[in-house]
C-alpha cells in the first residue's frame, strides 16, 4: 500500500477523539482502520485544553497505526462548533481558454473570486462551496468543465469560522506530530455521506447529536443553505443520572451506554443493575425504567430545542425531515422521542463501511467521503483533458508530416511564377 492510496480523517470531539484510515484502491473505497480514545481538553465541542487535546488525538492516532500496521503522517480534520457561518457570495471570471472550453483552472479562478468578501478580523474562510455555476447565462449547472462559453459565473457558499477557534485546533493537531491536508466543515461531509440526492435537493435538516453539543444542518436545492449549534448533547444526559441515582458522573456513563432507554414505554422493569451512591461505599439497585424516568425528559428536551432552533433558521416544515447521527442518537428509544417532538419524518443514518456502523462515526467517515468525492471530481476532470490533449496531438501529428511541409515549401513557388507571368503581359 503506498501513502498515497490512504487517507486519513480525523473527528475531535467531546468525549471521543476518533481517526479513521481509508483506502482507495481501483476505484473503491474502504475503511481499514479506525483509533478512538477519550477526549480530554474539550468542553461542549471546544478546545479548553491543548495539552490534554493533543494527548488524546495522539492516542487516537497510535490506536490507528497499530491496526494498519502503518505510520499516519497527513489527516484531514473535521471542524464544527457555533463559531461556524456561512454567508453567500458570486464570483464572475472570463473562461482564459483560447478555445473557450472550461477547464479546472478556470473553476478555481472563479471560486477565488467568490472568495473576495468582506470578513470581520476575527473571522477566516474555511471552504467554498459552490451552489450552481452559470455559463453565460445559463443556470443550474452543478460542473461546468468542458463546456464552451465566454464568461462563467459562480453561485457560491462562504464557510467561515473563528480565527481562535480554528488556530487553536490546527495547534493541538502539528503539536500531535500531524501535517494537517485540509480542513472540512463536518456537517459538510455528514450531509454527503448520508443524506441522499433528493433529500438535500427538496429541503432536510441533519442533525449530529454528540456528547457536549448538537450541530444542526439545513440543506436546500442540494447544498447546505444553513447551520448552527446548541450546547446540549448525552453529557446532560448523563449528568442527569448521575444527579438522579446520586452516583459518580463515570458509573452514570456506563449505566447510560449499557441499560439506557430513551422511552419509558420501552424500558424493561425486570432488568436491573446496582451503583455505588456518592459519598458511600453503599449500593443501589435501580430498574430500566427509573433510568428511563430520568433520560426520556432530557431526550425530549433536547429535541425540543432542536426544532425551535431550526425555525428559528428560518425552516418550518422540510419535505426531507430530519436525519439524526452521533453517539447519542444510539440509545433505544431516541428514534421514537425525535418522531413524536419533531413532528416530522426522522431517520438514524449509519455509515455502511465495516468497522464504523454506528451514527457516532458518520462525522468521521463524512469527511473521508467530502475528500474522495472531490479527488474523483478532479482526477477525472484531469483524464478527460489529459484525452482530449492527446486527441489533438493526434490530429495535429499529419500537419507536421514532411511530404505536407514541402507542398507548403512549393506554394511561394508557383505564386512567384504567376506574378511573372501576368508581369509579362503587362
Amino acid at each position: 500500500m503506498s501513502n498515497n492510496d490512504i487517507i486519513v480523517s480525523l473527528d475531535i470531539g467531546t468525549s471521543k477523539v476518533r481517526a479513521i484510515i481509508g483506502e482507495v484502491n481501483n476505484g473503491t473505497f474502504n475503511i481499514i482502520g479506525v483509533g478512538s480514545a477519550d477526549s480530554e481538553g474539550i468542553r461542549k465541542g471546544a478546545i479548553v485544553d491543548i495539552d490534554q487535546t493533543v494527548q488524546s488525538i495522539r492516542s487516537a492516532v497510535d490506536h490507528a497505526e497499530r491496526m494498519v500496521g502503518i505510520q499516519i503522517s497527513e489527516v484531514y480534520v473535521g471542524i464544527s462548533g457555533n463559531t461556524i457561518g456561512l454567508q453567500s457570495s458570486h464570483g464572475v471570471v472570463a473562461v482564459s481558454n483560447e478555445d473557450r472550453e472550461i477547464g479546472e483552472e478556470d473553476i478555481e479562478r472563479v471560486l477565488k473570486a467568490a472568495e473576495v468578501v468582506a470578513l470581520p478580523p476575527d473571522r477566516e474562510i474555511i471552504d467554498v462551496v459552490a451552489k450552481q455555476y452559470v455559463v453565460d447565462g445559463l443556470e443550474g449547472i452543478h460542473d461546468p468543465r468542458g463546456m464552451i462559453g465566454v464568461r462563467l459565473e459562480v453561485e457560491a457558499i462562504i464557510i467561515t469560522g473563528a480565527k481562535t477557534a480554528i488556530h487553536n485546533l490546527l495547534r493541538c493537531v502539528e503539536k500531535a506530530g500531524l501535517k494537517i491536508k485540509d480542513l472540512v466543515l463536518m456537517s459538510l461531509g455528514a450531509g454527503q455521506l448520508a443524506l441522499s440526492k433528493d433529500e438535500k435537493t427538496m429541503g432536510s435538516v441533519l442533525v449530529d447529536i454528540g456528547a457536549g453539543s448538537t450541530t444542526i444542518a439545513v440543506f436546500e436545492a442540494g447544498a447546505i443553505a444553513a447551520t448552527s449549534s446548541l450546547p446540549i448533547g448525552g453529557e446532560f444526559v448523563t449528568n442527569d443520572i448521575a444527579y438522579g441515582l446520586r452516583t459518580l458522573t463515570d458509573q452514570a456513563e456506563k449505566v447510560k451506554l449499557k441499560y439506557g432507554c430513551a422511552l419509558m414505554a420501552d424500558a424493561a422493569p425486570d432488568v436491573t443493575f446496582k451503583v455505588v451512591r456518592i459519598g458511600s461505599n453503599v449500593e443501589k439497585e435501580f430498574t430500566q425504567e427509573d433510568l428511563a424516568a430520568i433520560v426520556e425528559p432530557r431526550v425530549q428536551e433536547i429535541f425540543h430545542l432542536i426544532r425551535e432552533e431550526v425555525k428559528r433558521l428560518g425552516y418550518s416544515e422540510l419535505p426531507g425531515g430530519y436525519i439524526l447521527t452521533g453517539g447519542t442518537v444510539s440509545m433505544p428509544g431516541v428514534l421514537q422521542v425525535a418522531q413524536s417532538e419533531l413532528a416530522a419524518s426522522v431517520r438514524i443514518a449509519v455509515p455502511d463501511y465495516i468497522g464504523v456502523r454506528d451514527p457516532g462515526y458518520t462525522s468521521g467517515v463524512g469527511v473521508l467521503h467530502n475528500v474522495i468525492r472531490n479527488i474523483r471530481v478532479r482526477s477525472t476532470n484531469n483524464t478527460a483533458s489529459a484525452n482530449t490533449s492527446n486527441v489533438k496531438k493526434t490530429v495535429n501529428r499529419p500537419k507536421a508530416n514532411p511530404a505536407t511541409n514541402s507542398e507548403s515549401a512549393q506554394n511561394p513557388g508557383i505564386i512567384e511564377r504567376l506574378k511573372k507571368m501576368f508581369s509579362e503581359f503587362i
